[in-house]
């Protein structure tokens, strides 16, 4: 289990609204696949990019997913089970 999954599992109800910000990392061979926009189409999710730098050797994109607990985790185990890497932002206390 991932820790996004960790984290999202501690919430009591799979149908408790929740907005996870994400650190997507795309390899080389994903660079070009649509994944946000899978992701808004596959998943009842809203996305929002925070910020994104891609190059022709990686992709590394802050994303944040809006929606219930359980359709944000099945967005998230489906694009690690695509390949991508995901993890947890970790806000500091300036940002809030």
């Amino acid at each position: 289990m991932s820790k996004v999954s960790k984290k999202l599992a501690a919430t009591t109800k799979s149908t408790t609204p929740t907005q996870q910000r994400l650190w997507l990392m795309y390899p080389p061979r994903l660079i070009k696949k649509p994944f946000i926009w899978e992701v808004g189409h596959k998943f009842k999710v809203v996305t929002n990019i925070r910020q994104a730098s891609v190059t022709d050797e990686i992709g590394i994109v802050c994303l944040e997913l809006d929606g219930k607990r359980d359709e944000v985790k099945a967005a998230i185990k489906w694009l690690e089970k695509n390949g991508v890497n995901v993890e947890p932002v970790e806000i500091s206390a300036i940002e809030g």
